[in-house]
């Protein structure tokens, strides 16, 4: 039985249970580029680093082998944060680009269609609805290809004091979710996992 997290659990974390749903996915898609929004400590963006670029990490002469340089990396996996606390050597290593200060700010300046997987994993739920909307319009504007999104089944109350970015503002549904053109839902017992794809627009 998978329990849900109490109101004590806060800050940058996500169901465990979803990674290999969401790295899943990912490697399904096969992207080239990759925007993750609201990066919190990390993680998403450490695993679609070494499950993706895979080998090209290394290169392998005989019995030698070493790290290739950042510069002959295939994948360029750009993130932005809200809270500057929370980047660490993991970011660093994993990410191409950083961006950091609030999604709804730093979205409009980037270009239409310029990555192939945009992922908002446990973000939307700090926004209030209509907020939220507009971001959920803002990634699939910037994305040419998949935008996973990621939110809780159930409604968690949530206030951090120490990052009111933490606070959760709304809650989403099924059908919200498909209003704003998320229309494919991977399956998890307690988040929302949708999927809306631009490939064909």
């Amino acid at each position: 039985m998978t329990s849900i997290p109490s109101k004590e659990e806060k800050m940058p974390f996500s169901y465990s249970n979803q990674l290999s749903t969401i790295i899943g996915f990912a490697e399904q898609q096969n992207p080239e580029s990759i925007l993750d929004i609201g990066i919190g400590m990390g993680q998403y963006g450490f695993l679609l680093r070494t499950n993706l670029e895979n080998v090209n990490l290394f290169e392998i002469d005989g019995s030698n082998a070493r790290q290739r340089s950042r510069d002959q990396w295939k994948v360029r996996i750009d993130g932005i944060e809200g809270f500057a606390g929370y980047i660490t050597p993991v970011h660093e290593y994993s990410y191409t680009n950083l961006f950091i200060g609030e999604a709804l700010k730093l979205l409009p300046a980037l270009g239409d269609k310029i990555y192939d997987l945009v992922l908002a994993i446990d973000i939307l739920e700090h926004f209030d609805k209509e907020q939220g909307v507009i971001f959920l319009r803002e990634c699939r504007r910037v994305c040419k290809g998949s935008v996973l999104v990621s939110t809780p089944k159930e409604f968690i109350e949530q206030e951090v004091l120490a990052n009111p970015l933490e606070d959760h503002r709304s809650h989403w549904t099924e059908e919200d979710l498909k209003l704003c053109g998320f229309d494919h839902f991977l399956p998890n017992p307690l988040s929302l996992i949708a999927i809306a794809n631009n490939k064909s627009e």
